[in-house]
Formats: C-alpha cells, sequence, structure tokens
C-alpha cells in the first residue's frame, strides 16, 4: 500500500515538472516560471552513526559533512536571501533516512543535496564524485553494479533502528535481493538531478580535492524517498592522505563550500529559466548504417522511440569517438544535452536494440519523444 502511495505522488510530481510549473503555480494557476526557492542540506550520518572513520581513527565522516553543509547553507544564504535553506541536521545527532527524506518532502523542497565523505579499504583510491538515483536497464543486471559496497555503506544507517525491517518494508541493505523493489520506482526528477550533478563535478575540477570519479547512478534510499531534484555527494576519500589533509582543514572545507555553492548559483539559473522541449530543439547528426532511423522531417505530433545512451551539460559533437559508432540525435533541452540513437516509430524495434546497445552502453534506456518532449519509457 505505501509503495502505491509513494508511486501515485511520484507520477502527480511528474506531471507538475514535464509542465514546468510548481505546486504552488498549480494551485493559483499562474503561468510564472518556476523558481528554485527551496534547499535541503543533508550531512551525511551523525550521532551513533560516525559514518566513515579514519585510519588514524581521529576524524570522523559525520563531523566534515556537518561541516561542508553549513559552510554550503550560508553561502546560499548570503547570495540568496530569499531562499529557504534548510538542514536535516545542524548539530551531532542521528537521523534515519527516512527522517532525512521526510524534511526535505515536508519543506517542499527545490533541490535535495546529502553530502558525504567515501572510504575504502585502501589508501589509494581518492576524489570526489556526485551520485543520482537510478537503476541498471537490464533486466538481470546487478541494479548497483560498481557500488555495490558505497551502496551498502550509505544504506547501513538503517541496520542502527529498532524493527528496520518493518519500517523499511523488509529492505536489507546486505541483501542484494532487497535492492530489487528499487525498480517499482523511478525518479521523476531524474534530468533535473542529472544537471546539478554535472554542475557539481564541473565546479569542483581543478579544487583541493584532485580527482574528478564523474557522476554514476545508485540505488540510495535516501534519494528514492526524496520527491525533488536529489543529489548524494561524495566530497573525497577518507581513507587517502591527500584527500583526509584538505577535509580536516578549515581551509579546504570552505574552497569545497565555494565550489559547491557555485554549482548551486549555476543550477539555480538554469532552473529558474523554462527548459524548452519544442522540436526546435533536436539536432540530427548525419546517418550511419548503425543509425538508419531518422527524425528529419517528422511533425510535431509525431511519435518517435530511440535509446538514451549518454546526457550532460556540455555538448558532444554527433561524430565523437565516444559514441562508439553510432551518430546520436542530439536533444537540447537549453541546457542538458540527450544523446539518443536507434531512433524509430516502432518501440518494439527500438527496444530490439538495446541488448546490443547496452554492451556498449550499459546504463542506456529507451526514450519516447511525442510531440517534441522526451520521456523515459
Amino acid at each position: 500500500m505505501l509503495l502505491k502511495y509513494i508511486r501515485a505522488a511520484f507520477c502527480a510530481a511528474a506531471l507538475l515538472v514535464s509542465a514546468g510549473i510548481s505546486d504552488s503555480d498549480a494551485q493559483t494557476g499562474s503561468s510564472a516560471r518556476p523558481r528554485l526557492g527551496t534547499v535541503v542540506i543533508d550531512a551525511g550520518h551523525g550521532g551513533k552513526d560516525a559514518g566513515c572513520v579514519s585510519k588514524d581513527g581521529r576524524t570522523y565522516e559525520k563531523n566534515l559533512t556537518l561541516s561542508i553543509a553549513k559552510l554550503l547553507g550560508q553561502k546560499i544564504k548570503a547570495e540568496y536571501p530569499e531562499v529557504k535553506v534548510y538542514y536535516t541536521r545542524l548539530t551531532d545527532r542521528y537521523l534515519t533516512l527516512n527522517e532525512r527524506a521526510d524534511i526535505a518532502n515536508r519543506n517542499n523542497a527545490d533541490l535535495f543535496i546529502s553530502v558525504h565523505i567515501n572510504s575504502n579499504q585502501s589508501s589509494s583510491p581518492g576524489g570526489f564524485s556526485s551520485h543520482i538515483f537510478g537503476r541498471s536497464s537490464g533486466k538481470d543486471s546487478d541494479l548497483f553494479k560498481g557500488n555495490m559496497d558505497l551502496c551498502r555503506r550509505e544504506n547501513s544507517v538503517i541496520l542502527l533502528e529498532d524493527d528496520y525491517t518493518t519500517k523499511y518494508q523488509g529492505f536489507d541493505p546486505n541483501d542484494p535481493e532487497s535492492f530489487i523493489f528499487f525498480s517499482l520506482m523511478q525518479n521523476a526528477y531524474y534530468e533535473q538531478s542529472l544537471l546539478f550533478a554535472g554542475e557539481v563535478v564541473q565546479a569542483l575540477e581543478g579544487g583541493p580535492i584532485t580527482r574528478n570519479r564523474g557522476i554514476s547512478q545508485d540505488s540510495f534510499y535516501v534519494l528514492w524517498k526524496t520527491a525533488m531534484p536529489a543529489v548524494l555527494l561524495e566530497l573525497g576519500f577518507i581513507s587517502n592522505s591527500a584527500d583526509l589533509k584538505v577535509l580536516t582543514s578549515e581551509k579546504g572545507r570552505s574552497q569545497i563550500a565555494d565550489r559547491l555553492f557555485n554549482a548551486f548559483r549555476k543550477f539555480k539559473t538554469k532552473y529558474d529559466n523554462s527548459i524548452d522541449y519544442s522540436t526546435a530543439g533536436l539536432v540530427q547528426g548525419s546517418a550511419t548504417a548503425q543509425n538508419k532511423a531518422t527524425i528529419a522531417g517528422m511533425s510535431a505530433m509525431d511519435i518517435r522511440y530511440g535509446i538514451q545512451i549518454m546526457a550532460g551539460s556540455r555538448e558532444i559533437p554527433a561524430s565523437d569517438k565516444s559514441f562508439k559508432g553510432y551518430t546520436p540525435v542530439i536533444v537540447h533541452d537549453g541546457e542538458l544535452y540527450k544523446y539518443i540513437i536507434c531512433v524509430s516509430a516502432s518501440e518494439q524495434d527500438v527496444r530490439s536494440e538495446l541488448k546490443s546497445v547496452s554492451k556498449k552502453f550499459p546504463g542506456a534506456f529507451v526514450v519516447k519523444i511525442d510531440d517534441g518532449k522526451v520521456s523515459r519509457r
């Protein structure tokens, strides 16, 4: 019953997002553009949940995340006094994953930022990364392939709660089969989350934490439960001596917060402008034998299907080698570029291509192009 309720809520939210209006606009009938007016900043872990701990046992993730979260919030308020900034915690206190998501949902946040620090048994790995809610497209594929340990660790706070199997519908972060229920939900805010995640990794480039580990889609419970664009950030490795030196210095944390604020500022500017999904935003690359289907000349009312292989805030030429022989249709929403191949009027034909495409692009998925609007299938 709870899953049905949440799914209905997400579907309703998706309709509002696709229409480009906020809840208040829907109630008043206003045609004003949406504005990013509320952000919730989540300092990961806290209280009895220390998070990751440095090898010498002196530094706790929970303290680093709280410091950076406060700095980021202060910078947002200083630049945008009209923006409401909420924190999931301002002290060293324990919060469940449900409570963190509830704070964001209760305050009708436009953006949820969860701040974390990574760790590894080896001291070699280092760097920052952005994570959005997502799942692999293959029916039998591992839903959190490549980040299993990270997903387990960030979700394992559930085990600290009494009767967690009831509260989390039997979800066990140590059991990979428990992640199957994530397939019942799809984040209605995928594109916005991806856009902010991209702004973050670009802003952190060249900063005090040197390695960029990129963006990945992962099954984090706290991202699944938030009904707004949401990103979980891993801002360095507590197990890496170079990263730890930055994270334990006031200057290093301030520099990181400055860069996160720059990402927020760029995202807000884009968020505060309406997104155009009209057919004018479709750019067709040259045809190839592997991508015979084309939307060239189709009318605004035609429906087409395709396979989205990647998206990002920077445009990549259709001839780029990263497309591995395919020439994509490039859908430009004003800021975000989406790359779609195997475009056809037949969804069945497109789905028949998905298996082979997924071998080259594991995160690929089927999309529908209807009246110039692109939606995930």
